[in-house]
């Protein structure tokens, strides 16, 4: 009898054991000279003061639920940076089976919101609520990204429950896959992380897949 195994229930010790998914001593996309990130406009500057604003506002009663988060704070950020017009296609509490087993145990979870480009995947946005950790969705995302990487080309999960976010990306290197984090972005300190979060959202948008 098969087991069925959650992808939300793996831990990065499982991965690494079962996938060969580690992480990497190199920052790769994230030690770009901050020069090379698309600047921010006083426009978009006024907008995210606002996200804090709503952020701050709605927050006060309690953790953000997930759906609240992706209203709140990431459903603005990602129209901001461009990932609801084309080239892109949005599909959004996407259900994804794998075919992975191993030792009778089938892995499978559920993406929160993808986004793809040309049958690409460019984000894989695994929204939490805000109580918990943002690193508690790192698992979770590697897994999907990892079913997903046929080639050299990156791939690329920004984990966010609505207080803070991180960015991951993922590559290919015999045996396994390689990942890196970027730095922690809060929502709590818009003149900084905001601008910052945005910036590397539309370098993300931009890159040829």
């Amino acid at each position: 009898m098969v087991q069925t195994l959650n992808a939300r229930e793996l831990s990065l010790k499982q991965l690494a054991e079962r996938f060969g998914i580690r992480e990497s001593e190199n920052e790769l996309l994230f030690s770009a000279p901050q020069e090379e990130l698309p600047r921010i406009t006083p426009e978009e500057q006024l907008h995210l003061e606002r996200i804090r604003r709503n952020y701050r506002a709605l927050s006060a009663a309690g953790p953000l639920s997930k759906d609240a988060v992706k209203m709140v704070v990431l459903g603005p950020l990602l129209d901001m940076a461009g990932f609801f017009e084309a080239p892109f296609q949005l599909q959004t509490e996407a259900q994804v089976e794998f075919a992975f087993e191993d030792e009778g145990i089938l892995y499978r979870g559920k993406i929160d919101v993808l986004v793809l480009r040309e049958r690409f995947w460019v984000l894989v946005i695994e929204a939490k609520n805000t109580a918990f950790d943002v690193l508690v969705a790192l698992p979770q995302a590697l897994f999907y990204m990892h079913s997903a990487l046929e080639s050299e080309r990156p791939l690329f999960a920004w984990l966010i429950n609505g207080r803070e976010s991180i960015f991951v990306q993922l590559v290919r290197e015999e045996p396994g896959s390689r990942y890196c984090l970027s730095r922690a972005y809060s929502v709590l300190r818009p003149a900084e992380d905001l601008p910052a979060l945005l910036a590397v959202l539309k370098h993300l948008g931009r890159i040829e897949i």
